[in-house]
């Protein structure tokens, strides 16, 4: 597995690749947005850690250049670790968000996690779903109501997907979190219920589909 580790501090991509190679990966460097974004689009890797406070270009940025070009899963670091950074780190198309200082084998373990996930997603067959005039293309992460396409956010992406395979069936905040954020975020699922909130703001009057399960959760019924 190629790993990309971005970040303007050579002691955390250091640490970062002894953990990644003893491990039996090849580890990449960059250090700073700008040659992430170069190196990403010469070569291919299979996942990014990405620093979000970098010089010349921030992790943030950074990723909304890589996600034009490449569907390459990304672990952002970052020492802020508010709602509001890891919110918008989701929103720019991250998978992961870990807080810095942080433990090398977490990383390890989330890197592993969310490759799973994404190779998962990748080799599943090509499925369409239509719903009246919402259209959902899995494999080709395309969605369209009435014929337009949509441009969603990648996790608001993987969260109508997951709520349409799962379509008729109850699902709590929890499980949400568990299923499409891939970890336990810090138990605050108010992260479900603003992608929720977004989701419905882009499928228009189709947002009917997303039902709020008061006080558990929400549940895809069409």
């Amino acid at each position: 597995m190629k790993v990309l580790i971005v970040d303007d501090e050579k002691m955390i991509r250091d640490v970062l690749r002894e953990y990644v190679e003893f491990e039996g990966n090849e580890a990449y460097e960059a250090a700073d947005g700008l040659q992430a974004v170069r190196m990403c689009k010469d070569n291919d890797y299979d996942i990014i850690l990405m620093d979000v406070m970098m010089p010349g270009l921030d992790g943030f940025s950074a990723v909304k250049e890589i996600r034009k070009f490449k569907d390459i899963p990304v672990i952002m670091l970052s020492a802020r670790g508010e709602e509001y950074d890891k919110l918008f780190g989701f929103e720019v198309g991250a998978d992961d968000y870990v807080t810095k200082p942080f433990s090398p084998k977490e990383v390890m373990a989330r890197i592993a996690a969310v490759t799973k996930r994404h190779r998962a997603g990748t080799a599943a067959a090509r499925v369409t779903y239509k719903f009246e005039g919402l259209e959902i293309d899995m494999q080709g992460r395309n969605v369209f109501v009435d014929g337009e396409k949509l441009e969603l956010t990648p996790k608001e992406y993987e969260l109508l997907f997951y709520l349409v395979k799962n379509n008729g069936i109850a699902l709590s905040r929890e499980k949400l979190l568990s299923d499409v954020w891939g970890f336990d975020f810090y138990g605050d699922d108010r992260t479900v219920d603003t992608h929720i909130k977004m989701l419905r703001s882009s499928l228009g009057e189709y947002r009917k589909f997303i039902v709020t399960l008061r006080g558990m959760g929400y549940k895809f019924e069409a």
